[in-house]
């Protein structure tokens, strides 16, 4: 692999090598190891194919990254704890094997600590894809004595037990468990959610035929339908037609209409609940030829007064007596 170097500034790079000289502390660390496939102690394993992109996001991120005892900064500084820095990440290099290492500003105490052996081992801070086990970006490091460098998060051998709380403490809350609920429970419920994903995957996949049909048969089925209603209103509105043909004729045969009101009729019975009406009034209305007792009336009240067509029309119509004589006089 092609080593890709970035340049000191050259008014940097002197002060930091007095410094560590000075101190005894290492100018250089290695933050993550050589070879595209990083394998910790503690037997797992990711992926540094593209040391570039790692040094790429510490570029844009444009400050240096702290080093720190033991993970402080990850661990006891969310607590509100202090979590001094024992030193500060300058610059980051790409060397041989896509090994990336940093140029180191020493703290005094940091490098005391180093120059005095009582942390030989640089633990460092990483994000990293989860699907593909890329690592992406460096956070810190921590000097410890127990160094893994292929963790997640703190890169020991063993995970302190505040990271993994509050790892095991995000995951209860997302599965809606208590946050007591133990290991193996969470691992059962996430077994579970994966199991009902494949089921409901296959669900939709394979539909029960029970439940649901093709388009094409839900189509033909609604157009048979459709089709059958029509045929039915067509029967039902002959059948209606013919029995208000029959009602009508009945009537004249009966005298209770004349020639001339029987398209009057009939648009009436068409109507809703027409013919039903229509019978009402037939079982009421007098004979036309009946004796009209005109003999026994005066002019005016044979001008003025309506006769017994007039009254069954009123009834049917709904009209009062009074205001449809009062309209056939002004009429």
């Amino acid at each position: 692999m092609t080593t890709k170097t970035f340049a000191l500034n050259t008014e940097l790079r002197p002060l930091l090598e007095a410094i560590a000289a000075q101190k005894g502390a290492p100018l250089w660390v290695e933050l993550i190891p050589a070879g595209e496939e990083v394998v910790g102690r503690d037997g797992r394993n990711w992926v540094n194919s593209n040391p570039q992109g790692v040094i790429d996001a510490f570029i844009a991120n444009n400050a240096d990254l702290p080093i720190d005892i033991e993970h402080s900064t990850e661990l006891k500084a969310p607590e509100g704890e202090e979590a001094p820095a024992m030193g500060w990440i300058k610059k980051l290099e790409i060397r041989e094997g896509g090994a990336i290492w940093g140029l180191v500003d020493w703290t005094d105490r940091g490098g005391w600590i180093v120059e005095g052996k009582e942390y030989r081992y640089l633990s460092p801070v990483f994000t990293y894809d989860t699907q593909t086990k890329q690592i992406l970006q460096l956070y810190s490091a921590g000097l410890t004595n127990q160094p893994n460098l292929h963790l997640t998060a703190l890169n020991q051998r063993n995970q302190p037990t505040g990271e993994n709380t509050m790892s095991l403490l995000a995951i209860c809350t997302a599965l809606g468990l208590p946050a007591e609920t133990p290991e193996a429970q969470i691992v059962t419920a996430i077994n579970q959610l994966k199991d009902d994903k494949t089921k409901a995957l296959n669900s939709a996949n394979n539909p029960s035929l029970d439940k649901f049909v093709p388009r094409a048969d839900h189509d033909a089925a609604l157009n048979r339908v459709q089709q059958s209603e029509d045929k039915l209103k067509k029967i039902e509105s002959t059948a209606l037609n013919q029995q208000i043909e029959d009602e009508l004729e009945k009537a004249q045969k009966a005298g209770a209409i004349t020639p001339a009101t029987v398209e009057y009729h009939r648009a009436c019975c068409k109507q809703d609940g027409g013919l039903k009406r229509f019978q009402d009034f037939v079982q009421s209305a007098p004979k036309v030829g009946e004796d009209s007792d005109l003999d026994n009336k005066g002019l005016n009240n044979q001008n003025k007064g309506l006769n017994e067509e007039d009254k069954a029309a009123c009834h049917l119509l709904g009209l009062d007596e009074e205001d449809f004589t009062k309209a056939k006089e002004a009429a």
